[in-house]
């Protein structure tokens, strides 16, 4: 039998709604910030160190930021570590659409 959802239920669920939408933001803001900030460099790496591609760069860039939260652990002082990940796995898909679409 189907169960309707209480007016409870339907407000968590507008709650929780609202909520993803303003860390989607947040991390989409930050994107915005750094880009304007540092240029295209996570896209366009400089190669002056790192000879990889865009998605080599920045996986390395993940694995820092998963070495920090395996060391560190998650906490206050680590949530910008969270926003740093979020942020480099959606450069990580700019970068391989980029890739699929010049081959």
């Amino acid at each position: 039998m189907y169960k309707s959802e209480d007016n409870t239920e339907i407000m968590d669920r507008k709650k929780r709604e609202i909520e993803i939408k303003l860390k989607v933001s947040k991390v989409q803001q930050m994107l915005l910030d750094k880009n304007k900030a540092y240029g295209n460099s996570a896209l366009e790496p400089l190669h002056i160190f790192n000879k990889g591609d865009a998605s080599d760069s920045l996986c390395a860039r993940i694995d820092d930021k998963l070495a920090r939260i395996k060391n560190v652990g998650l906490n206050d002082n680590t949530e910008d570590t969270l926003f740093d990940l979020c942020g480099y796995l959606i450069l990580l898909m700019v970068a391989n659409d980029k890739i699929k679409t010049t081959q």
